[in-house]
């Protein structure tokens, strides 16, 4: 018959050499482990990232076009016949038939009256004062 001995044996595991034989099993599980989230981490910012260039390119698109379109639209608004057109009908402006340029004269007496050659009298209004 064989009887029990509650006592431990001498040739028993302990807990601690158990832990010990473990511990470099966990580190380096504990190592693939970090370095996989790291990975993973890594690659979900580099697609996130990519989006966001995606749509900033889409963005940079449609400003472009957008762009171009209003300059189109300024070119035709500063189109000179266009601006002929309206002064003449909207503003009842027209063409002046004289000399189109009248010559100041040189000197202090620039903030003097400048008289026109023709009948039409042409009036440059005084600076009130020097600069």
């Amino acid at each position: 018959m064989s009887r029990f001995n509650p006592t431990p044996r001498a040739s028993g595991v302990s807990v601690g050499s158990v832990l010990t034989h473990l511990l470099p099993a966990v580190l380096l599980f504990a190592l693939f482990a970090g370095v996989g989230i790291l990975h993973v981490t890594s690659r979900v910012l580099v697609v996130d990232m990519g989006y966001r260039l995606s749509k900033a390119e889409t963005e940079e698109r449609a400003l472009t076009r957008e762009n171009d379109r209003l300059k189109l639209e300024l070119a035709t608004l500063k189109n000179p016949a266009r601006l002929e057109k309206l002064a003449k009908e909207k503003l009842g402006m027209s063409m002046a038939s004289g000399p189109l340029v009248i010559a100041l004269p040189q000197g202090k007496e620039r903030n003097a009256r400048v008289e026109a050659r023709d009948s039409r009298a042409v009036r440059v209004a005084e600076r009130g004062g020097s600069r």
